[in-house]
């Protein structure tokens, strides 16, 4: 299939898509939060704060896959625009997970932050899901053109970093999750074959160079 090379226009549109269809979950969080502030109707269930807690973390969970599913797709389909959304969705993690940490620290820890230290030292879900989280902020922070240029190779080996998060935002989840694994199984398996893909196509890399120099 030739790549498909969009318009100035047309990208435009793909990112303001992109855009609306990322903040959409937030959105409509943000409308079932007030809901419930004002007229207490139960629309975030039972537990509101777990209900928040989990929504966000399981968005930014959505978005880290989408992430590291745009390389393998990008590689069988050929086309390349599909880069161009690469960081934006990685940005979109980081901010989902951002605001599911915020919603722990003020929801359910109440303004007593200080105890995140402790509960970070006493719970191990919560250990790796900080620890994903940290490692988030620098890829955040150099996601921009001007980081690209400065840091040179640098950069693509820094970012490599998000296969780790992407295994400890799955440990966080299954961690978390104390009877019905099978949610948190699933985002595994889409885990495993996202970096088996990358595994295999290495591999392959390597075997073809090894070829080519005996040759």
């Amino acid at each position: 299939m030739a790549p498909w090379r969009p318009s100035s226009r047309a990208n435009l549109a793909l990112k303001a898509m992109v855009h609306a269809l990322a903040l959409t979950p937030a959105a409509i969080l943000a409308m079932q939060i007030r809901e419930e502030f004002l007229t207490g109707s139960g629309a975030l269930g039972a537990d509101p704060v777990a209900e928040i807690e989990h929504r966000l973390g399981l968005w930014a969970l959505r978005l880290l896959m989408l992430t590291l599913a745009i390389t393998p797709l990008r590689q069988l389909t050929g086309q390349t625009v599909l880069l161009r959304f690469r960081r934006m969705l990685g940005l979109y993690t980081f901010v989902y997970a951002t605001l599911h940490l915020t919603a722990y620290l003020v929801l359910d820890l109440r303004g007593y932050w200080t105890q995140i230290f402790e509960e970070i030292a006493k719970r191990p879900y919560i250990t790796v899901g900080f620890l994903a989280w940290l490692l988030l902020l620098p890829l955040a922070a150099t996601s921009t053109q001007a980081a690209i240029r400065r840091l040179g190779r640098h950069w693509a080996r820094l970012h490599k970093a998000i296969y780790a998060i992407g295994i400890l935002a799955v440990l966080h989840f299954w961690w978390l999750v104390k009877s019905d694994i099978r949610e948190p199984l699933l985002y595994a398996v889409i885990l495993a074959t996202l970096l088996g893909w990358r595994v295999v196509q290495r591999w392959r890399g390597v075997s073809a160079r090894q070829k080519a120099a005996a040759s």
